[in-house]
This record gives structure tokens, sequence and C-alpha cells, in this order.
């Protein structure tokens, strides 16, 4: 089943924070994953829109495993310190629907 990261995220350092984004993609599309959503502009269409700075990531994954892969690899821990440190947000794992 195909499951998607979602991501809103606030960066305090902008300048630290690229090193992480600039490794991401090639990490993600090597276990199966793929951006769907990576920062760009939201347009509110019904109730509050975010905080002043929040950005949106969605990453779909072919399912939980291959997102475990992901998350679990060593290329993908060895950056993850970057985002905890220069960012501030809540990350969720949605499976998604079988069509």
């Amino acid at each position: 089943m195909t499951v998607y990261v979602l991501g809103q995220i606030t960066v305090t350092d902008p300048e630290a924070y690229k090193a992480y984004t600039a490794k991401t993609p090639d990490l993600v599309a090597a276990h199966g994953g793929k951006f769907i959503v990576r920062g760009g502009a939201c347009h509110v269409i019904e109730g509050a829109g975010p905080p002043e700075g929040q950005r949106f990531v969605v990453i779909q994954f072919p399912s939980k495993d291959a997102f475990d892969a992901f998350y679990q690899s060593s290329g993908y821990q060895e950056i993850l310190p970057i985002r905890l440190e220069n960012s501030e947000g809540t990350i969720w794992l949605l499976e998604g629907v079988d069509a």
C-alpha cells in the first residue's frame, strides 16, 4: 500500500538546512519515493492558514517497508540531525488509498 510522508516544517536556519535539502532527493528516490510537494506556495481555501514561514512537504513511497528502509538508512540517519537542529515541525506517515 502506498504511504505518504507529510511534513509541516518551520526552518529556523535556512542556510544550514540547505545541507539537508540538497541530499534528500537522491535518498528518497533510492528507496522508491518521490516528492509530491516540496515547500511550494500554500493557498488557503478554507480555515486558518499556516503560521508564517511554515512549509509543507509530501513524499510518496510505494510501501511502508520502502519508507522504513529510507528512514533507517545510514544515508538518511547521517543527515537527519541537520533537519532536527535547523527546523521545527511535525512529520506524519499516512496510508494511501489503493484504487
